[in-house]
């Protein structure tokens, strides 16, 4: 299959499995080396050659759709749809993300400021 993206999953790594699949995937578009209008397979197919759970692909799949980069129609199946604005997009999904994660913690809005300033100086 033309549009077959190259993924690599590390089980060591703390990064979650979906994440792992959304990110390869996302660079592969962002880079061209998927263009527009490939083909993906199908959310099986891949998760049988990766060795995951289909519901790991699918929800890598859905954060790709999300983010503009790909487009699901039902049997005609998920295509490439372009670059989107990922790291606009992403950089916000991981901010809610963390917001409800700081939420259900019970931390204050100080704290969780202060930690994402230490991540930033970190990285």
């Amino acid at each position: 299959m033309a549009g077959m993206p190259k993924i690599a999953i590390d089980a060591a790594s703390s990064v979650p499995p979906f994440e792992q699949v959304r990110s390869q995937i996302a660079a592969q578009i962002q880079s061209g080396q998927l263009p527009v209008g490939a083909k993906l397979p199908t959310v099986r197919a891949l998760a049988t050659q990766l060795g995951l759970a289909a519901n790991t692909v699918a929800r890598a799949f859905g954060e790709l759709e999300h983010a503009g980069l790909v487009h699901t129609r039902g049997r005609a199946g998920t295509t490439v749809s372009g670059a989107g604005d990922t790291g606009r997009e992403r950089a916000a999904a991981a901010a809610r993300d963390f917001a409800a994660t700081v939420r259900s913690l019970g931390l204050k809005d100080e704290e969780a400021i202060s930690i994402v300033r230490a991540a930033l100086d970190a990285g």
